[in-house]
Order: structure tokens, then sequence, then C-alpha cells
């Protein structure tokens, strides 16, 4: 049974739409682990030939007494002189219950999906993958990593499962992966990097310090991908307030993009920004004691960078959460927003609904995902299990959060990985229209980063796309992301 407060968070992890986590299954999963399977392709870069190796297949690990087989796919550049100089990328998608599907097939991979137009049309069913000319694949080799009880990944004991279904398991799990990974293929001189995207930057923040002070593995840079590493940014609590001044210059950014605010985009995201943080904030603090007056001059002011009404802000107190804001925005055109991009605004089922009652991003993407990767693992590849390829799933919860009533935040492990190897170097990549993991949540995170010496937030660059969660969806967002990863793991 889902509870209210796990439903919570996995609104805010990025699950919008649960399976069925108590649905009985198969005791054992050893007996569907298949061979690994090797294929050898060729792709076009950046006007360059790349002839690569693909592996889709199986590791197992352990952890206490439990075991899993943990699915990946490793794409690895061939005729390369000196493998050791050749940087790996390990990439994860977040959820907790996702799969790497979305970054393999999306943005990495020397494979993708493309959707139509900007990214905010749903596609015609069914659609396949095509040749990725945007794929990182001619500057470092990649692999695609989906944690236990995600993907092809399964326990082999499924009463175990939980041993690997936790804030701390899942980074000790994921962990072991890649030092066995980085073992088994004699890569320990080659530059390392990870790359999480949405919850995967909790992993990959985690990882940087684990992998560091378990293994001794130093590495050159982590990417955080529409991450989030303080759930505090994200979740407003009674004298928590701080979550609705992240979310304001998104809500800017936004209503901007829907003409519901006029005028520069850059100008009035900065605007809106210096207000969340200076006068809104102050409004906020002072809770039942602001006096009246104030209030209204804030809600006005809040009218001007949301597109949201005066009388609406002043009745719900200042404080508009992003469910709200995606149901208000477009109530006169009886559309809802999409969560995971704001860009995407359908038909409401409920026109008098106070609340969103799906999310439309996620509708158009999910079915185009799994079609896709389905088919490109089993009849292009070749790798092929009867069992479902688990895309996005509840069947890891209840989820280990790592300690009783405390929100989740793991900047400061970022930190100490940072302070105890100075060279370790993070990008941050945002989406404007990004109302599940808003730009400010990292932004206002890296600022509050705890015992991070003055020297090292050089070591911290930060980037921003037009559209969402998934930016890489939208075609000019895409072939930036390649240019800013490029600068990342190649800098001059």
């Amino acid at each position: 049974m889902v509870t209210r407060t796990l439903l919570t968070y996995l609104l805010f992890c990025g699950i919008n739409t649960l399976v069925n986590a108590d649905s009985e299954e198969t005791a054992s999963h050893k007996g569907a682990i298949q061979e690994p399977v090797m294929k050898t392709d060729s792709i076009k870069i950046d006007g360059k030939a790349i002839d690569y190796q693909v592996t889709a297949a199986t590791m197992n690990i352990e952890r206490g007494d439990a075991s899993a087989e943990v699915f990946y796919v490793a794409y690895e550049r061939k005729k390369v002189s000196e493998i050791s100089n050749r940087p790996i990328m390990f990439a994860f998608n977040g959820g907790p219950g996702s799969s790497s599907v979305w970054l393999h097939i999306g943005m990495l991979g020397p494979k993708y999906l493309k959707l139509p137009g900007d990214g905010t049309t749903a596609p015609s069913p069914p659609v396949g993958v095509q040749d990725n000319p945007h794929s990182l694949l001619d500057a470092c080799d990649i692999v695609f990593v989906d944690p236990v009880s995600t993907g092809y990944s399964r326990a082999d004991d499924e009463k175990k499962k939980s041993s690997f279904h936790g804030l701390d398991a899942d980074i000790e799990s994921c962990g072991e992966f890649i030092r066995r990974w980085i073992t088994e293929h004699e890569r320990w001189a080659s530059p390392k990097f990870l790359l999480g995207e949405s919850y995967g930057g909790v992993r990959a923040a985690g990882l940087s310090k684990f992998l560091q002070s378990r293994h001794g593995m130093s590495l050159n840079g982590i990417v955080l991908l529409s991450a989030v590493l303080d759930f505090a940014t994200l979740r407003a609590t009674s004298g928590m307030d701080h979550s609705h001044s992240v979310f304001l210059p998104t809500y800017a950014t936004v209503a901007h993009h829907h003409g519901k605010i006029k005028g520069n985009r850059d100008i009035i995201l900065a605007n809106a920004k210096a207000f969340a943080f200076d006068e809104y904030a102050a409004a906020l603090i002072q809770g039942s004691e602001l006096p009246k007056k104030r209030q209204t001059e804030i809600a006005e002011k809040l009218e001007q960078y949301s597109g949201i009404p005066t009388e609406t802000w002043i009745r719900h107190r200042l404080r508009i959460n992003p469910s709200l804001f995606r149901a208000e925005l477009l109530r006169a055109e009886n559309k809802t927003l999409g969560r995971f991009d704001a860009r995407v605004a359908w038909q409401k089922p409920d026109p008098n609904s106070d609340y969103p009652q799906y999310d439309p991003s996620y509708s158009l993407a999910l079915g185009a995902f799994s079609t896709a990767l389905k088919d490109y693992l089993g009849r292009e590849i070749g790798y092929k299990l009867e069992e479902p390829y688990e895309i996005l799933t509840g069947k890891v919860h209840p989820w280990k959060w790592g300690g009783e009533n405390r929100i989740v935040n793991v900047s400061d492990r970022l930190a100490t990985a940072m302070r105890d190897n100075p060279h370790l170097r993070v990008l941050v990549m945002s989406g404007y229209a990004d109302l599940a993991t808003p730009p400010e949540s990292m932004g206002h995170s890296l600022r509050h980063m705890p015992n991070l010496p003055k020297s090292l937030r050089k070591n911290i660059s930060t980037v921003y796309y037009d559209a969402g969660h998934m930016f890489y969806l939208n075609a000019p967002d895409l072939k930036k992301s390649r240019q800013d990863l490029l600068n990342f793991i190649e800098p001059e």
C-alpha cells in the first residue's frame, strides 16, 4: 500500500503513474537471464564515421545475502589507439523506479527517438529509433545502467529485492556495478564521468563520495541533469516556505512561453529571481503577521511574474504550488500544463478541477519511448526476454530514504567529494520549463552547499535550455546539450 507521505515523495521524484507494487511475481529471476549480446555498428557524428560495439548484458552483484542481475547497455568505440585516454560515462535516470531509457534513446546513445516539432507533440505510433547525430559516442564510451527492479534488472530472489531499494542501498549497488565494470574492462586509467537525470542526480552525488571513499575511484566529472539534491527545495511544509521562491522563476518563464507575460524572457527571469529570494521570501517568512496591505502589494507583483491573478494569490496566502499553477495558468483555455515540460498544454478532462488530473508531457513520451526501446533491444540488438522491460515502475517501493523524519539532502556528499578531489568538476543542466525539478532547486542547493571551499566553486558550471525536464526532446536543446557536454568532457 502506498502511504500519503510516500506518494508525495514519488511525485516529487518523478513517478506520476504507479504500477501495483504488491503484485505476485516469481520467487526467482535466475531462469530469465539471457547471455550477453554484442553487435558492431557504425554511425556518422560531426561528419565522421564512428565504428562501435554495443553490448547488452547483465552483471550479477551482491549486497549482503541478496544478489541481483543488473542490466546494462554499453557502447564502446572501436579502433581506439589508447584506451586509457578514452573517457567513459555511466548514465542513469531517476525515479526512483526509472530505467535509463530516456537518456539512452532520447539523448546520449547512437540511436534516438526523434519527436516531431519541438517535442511538445505526441508522435503517431508506432515509433522507432534512428541514428543520433548528437550522440556523445565520438567523445566517450557510454554505459546505460538500469538499477535493480527497473528495465531488465531484477533481484535473484524477489523476497530480497528490498535490499537494493533505498537511498544508500541504491548508491552502494550502483557503485559496485561501476567498480566491477571498470575492473573487468580494464578502464581504471580512463577519465570517468557520471550523468544522472532527476533522482539520478541524487544517485550521482552520492556515488561521487561513495566511489571515492570506498573504492578509491576519483571521478573527473559528474553531470546533474534536471536534478535535485535537496528535497526541501521541492516540497513546502508548514514553516518551510523556500520552495515557493524556488518555483517562482520557472512560473515566470512558463507564463512568458504561453504569452501570459510580455517582454524579454531573460530580463523577466532575472527580475523574478531577484524578487523571489528577496521581497517574496521576506513576506513568506512573516506568515500571519504580514500586513494586509503588504500582502496585496506582493500578490500584485506575483501576478506580474506568474500570470496568475492577484486574487488567486491572495486566496492561497501567496503560496501556489506547481500543481495548482499547472491547473490555473491556462484555465480560461481549459488546458492543463505538463509537469515535466510546461510548454505542453492539453485539454482538461474536468474543466472545474482545481488541480491537474494528469501530466500531458509524460503522456506524450511514455508510449513512444517504451515501444521504441523494446523494438530496438529486441529486433536491432537481439536481446530478448519474455518478461517486461520496466520503463518506470513502482516496484522499488517502499523506498528507504535513509532515516526517520529526515528530508533527503545529498549536497553535503557532493561537497565532500569535491573537497577530497579538487579536480572533480560538476555540470548542472536545467530546463526553463521544468516544473518537476526547476532550475532554482539546484541553484538554491549549490548556494547553500556546506563544507565546500570557496576556491572549488569555480568547478561548478550551469547551463540552461528552453524546454523542460527532458529538454533533449526539443531538437535545438539536444544540439546545444551535445556541445555543452563536449566542452565539459574535453575542456580546453
